[in-house]
Parts: C-alpha cells; sequence; structure tokens
C-alpha cells in the first residue's frame, strides 16, 4: 500500500535498531510463559529461544519493520522521523527569518519571502492552559513576538478549519445524491463517508483497513487547506510567486509533518 498523496518522505533510512521500541499492534505474551508452557530465554548475543519442557530450545527468528509497518503514532523515534523533524522545526524557520535580514540590509529587498505563519486553536488552547491566559491573550502574545521576529503574518487555522467544513458537506452531499440514484443517473456513492484531519489515522487505514479507503472522504484537511489559501489565492492577492511564500503551520501534534 502506498502513502497517500499528502505524505512525503525522502532520504530517509528506515532501519529500527533492537533498543528502539514500536507500538505496532502484535500479540505477545508479557509473562514470557506460553500457552503449552513453554518459556523465552534470552542469549548472551540478544537471540531469542523458545524453551520447551523438557528442554529443547528453538532459535525464534527476529521480526523485522518497515516503514511499510509503520503508522505514524509517534511511539518510537526512527531515522525516519528524525528526518522529517530536522526538515520541519523552529531552526528552519529561524534560517528564513535571519536570510531575510541579511537580504533587507544588503538591498535585496526583492528576494525577500513572505513569512506566514497559521497557528492551529489547539496550540493557543495548550499555551493558555499552561500559563493560565486567556486564549485571546496568547493568540495576541504569539502574534507579537512572531512579527517581532520578522514574519509577515499570522492565521488562525480555524478560517481553513470552515474552508474544510463546508467542502466535507459538499462532499457527502455529491455521495449522497450518487447512492440516491439523483446525479446524473449514477449509484456510486459510497457511505457512510469517513473523514478525518489526523494524517496518523489516515496512514493507519491505508495500511490495514484497505477495504474502508473507498468511504474516505478526499478533503484537505484544515493545514493543507490552508497551504493552498497561501500558495495560491494569497500569493495572487500580493502579486507574488508561490516560492516567494514561506509557510509555517504550528499544529498540535507531530503527525501533522507528515502532510506539511
Amino acid at each position: 500500500m502506498a502513502f497517500s498523496g499528502g505524505i512525503r518522505l525522502t532520504d530517509l533510512n528506515d532501519y529500527i535498531t533492537p533498543g528502539q521500541e514500536c507500538i505496532k499492534p502484535v500479540k505477545a505474551n508479557k509473562s514470557g510463559q506460553q500457552a503449552d508452557g513453554s518459556t523465552i530465554r534470552v542469549g548472551q548475543e540478544g537471540d531469542y529461544y523458545e524453551v520447551t519442557k523438557d528442554g529443547e530450545e528453538t532459535k525464534l527468528e527476529k521480526a523485522s519493520i518497515t516503514l511499510n509497518d509503520c503508522l505514524a503514532c509517534s511511539g518510537c523515534v526512527t531515522s525516519a522521523e528524525t528526518v522529517l523533524i530536522t526538515m520541519q522545526s523552529h531552526h528552519e524557520l529561524l534560517s528564513v527569518l535571519d536570510e531575510n535580514r541579511q537580504l533587507h540590509e544588503s538591498g535585496n529587498g526583492e528576494k525577500v519571502k513572505y513569512v506566514v505563519v497559521t497557528v492551529a486553536p489547539q496550540v493557543v488552547a495548550s499555551l493558555s492552559l499552561k500559563y493560565q491566559l486567556s486564549p485571546l491573550s496568547v493568540a495576541k502574545r504569539m502574534t507579537s513576538t512572531l512579527k517581532a521576529m520578522g514574519v509577515s503574518q499570522v492565521v488562525d487555522s480555524a478560517f481553513s478549519r470552515d474552508l474544510t467544513l463546508a467542502e466535507s458537506a459538499r462532499e457527502f452531499v455529491e455521495r449522497f445524491r450518487k447512492s440516491e440514484g439523483k446525479l446524473h443517473g449514477e449509484q456510486s456513492g459510497a457511505l457512510p463517508m469517513l473523514a478525518s484531519w489526523c494524517p496518523g489515522w489516515v496512514c493507519y487505514a491505508e495500511k490495514t483497513h484497505a477495504e474502508v479507503l473507498p468511504w474516505m472522504s478526499t478533503t484537505k484537511s484544515p493545514q493543507q487547506a490552508m497551504g493552498s489559501v497561501v500558495k495560491d489565492y494569497l500569493a495572487k492577492k500580493l502579486q507574488l510567486t508561490p516560492d516567494r511564500i514561506y509557510h509555517v503551520a504550528v499544529m498540535m501534534c507531530y503527525d501533522k509533518k507528515l502532510e506539511a
């Protein structure tokens, strides 16, 4: 099963060392005691052996886990996640802002990137709870801080969430009409319609429950929708090419890096 179009993994080594744990669901006996009374012994070199009641030992094969097994649960930090975290971190933003300052100082303002930061409401709510401030106060402080750092515009992803909800409603109505044979005589509407803004859930469904794919909504998540708005609508309004706009999304979960 291939990754969805919103997931991009490049230059990766998906080898997981024995010291790293993955929470991919597997049937395991935590006590080490098997149903038939046999036990598991760990050898001096880290190999596993099944020992029967009669004392007979059988070497067990090591389980191999690759990106095809990964459900994007963030239960482990593999080299793949390390690359994603490195490529999409606050260091990248600081580097762009520093480059903008250098371009301004050298008189090359036409090469400066227009930096847009999208903030998720969940981030504001978390900081509000952490520092015992009102959500409005946190939003204002974040906006002023980011703009003082050199960010051009700060937007709330609640706007793109509304766009996503409207598009999801339109998609559901179209599917419903197809299922009832009321749209161009078609009867191919897949219902119920399953929707999620979590790339981890999408990845899980693609890899473990391919049978539900026809029922999954094709509507973009709020983060992806905002990316389209910023790179298309805003770019045209500001008369800038999309590559001149640097879009940053401050989201609530590491899994969001999979669709960045």
